[in-house]
């Protein structure tokens, strides 16, 4: 069972054996929603899905949202619907993959772990590896092979907090906050998603893009864990609490943290979008 990453000769030997995983492409751009369902139809691994971050991968209208911020998640109810809908079976292989440094595909990682299902991994490298190692191609959509049997929720193997429990555990040591946005962002010199600038007070900066090497994969774990472990500077990696704008980049700090060997760790769902959306809650700007 893979169930953090798996590299693209890795994914073609599954492939090639008759087994295929259960593949999902989670390519988006957040500032054109409908450019990654695009690129899905000019191109996509074979036989995998598509998984749209605002139509699947948030709450929806109909839905009571399990968080807040611009992401929030689903209930856990609705999410094994969709699942059930794509045709999964509990225990199945997933593979999730996108065209953005893991930014979005972590998102459906996380997820699909949040709802039970351990046997969900990340393709390292994303469509970029999968096209540079040889692998297939095809394009247009792709109809899911629905079982007879549903998806059954699980115990979660995730854990989370909520805007409450981040202001009441803030600045003690059972809890740092560890902000994947870009420095520029994290400091409060610009804001182009949320309606104030700044970030958390005392929350650490890990932009979520320097988990990767030049060649777009993660970075080799012995690698990762000394770069975490600068950043920690002695504080417990159990104690780290993800977020990042909306609960959706997040997910690659927290990915290469347990490849790195550092373990589980906790995402603010609703993150700085939530966390700004109320004045009283205190906000810091520069660096840390």
């Amino acid at each position: 069972m893979y169930s953090t990453l798996i590299s693209a000769s890795e994914l073609r030997v599954l492939i090639d054996r008759g087994t295929p995983p259960l593949l999902f492409d989670a390519s988006f751009d957040l500032a054109d929603p409908s450019a990654g369902a695009l690129q899905y139809q000019q191109e996509h691994v074979p036989g995998a899905l598509y998984a749209h971050l605002d139509h699947d991968l948030s709450a929806q209208a109909d839905d009571l949202p399990a968080s807040g911020g611009r992401h929030p998640l689903p209930s856990r109810e609705r999410l094994a619907q969709w699942l059930s809908a794509q045709g999964l079976e509990n225990g199945r292989q997933v593979v999730v993959y996108d065209r953005n440094s893991c930014a979005f595909a972590g998102r459906l990682w996380w997820m699909l772990q949040w709802v039970g299902h351990g046997a969900v991994a990340v393709l390292d490298g994303g469509l970029t590896a999968w096209k540079a190692a040889g692998g297939a191609l095809e394009s247009g959509p792709v109809q899911p092979s629905v079982v007879p049997s549903a998806f059954r929720l699980e115990s979660s193997l995730r854990s989370w907090v909520d805007v409450a429990q981040v202001l009441a555990a803030l600045g003690q040591p059972a809890q740092t906050l560890v902000d994947a946005r870009m420095p520029a962002r994290y400091r409060g010199e610009f804001e182009p998603l949320d309606p104030v600038a700044g970030h958390i007070p005392g929350a650490l900066n890990r932009p979520f893009t320097d988990n990767f090497g030049t060649d777009g994969c993660f970075k080799p774990a012995a690698v990762l864990r000394a770069e975490w472990e600068a950043l920690l500077a002695g504080r417990d990696p159990a104690s780290v609490v993800h977020h990042c704008g909306s609960g959706v980049t997040a997910n690659p700090n927290m990915l290469a943290m347990e490849w790195a060997g550092l373990g589980k760790t906790t995402l603010f769902a609703g993150s700085w979008s939530e966390w700004c959306s109320d004045a009283s809650r205190p906000v810091a700007h520069g660096a840390a």
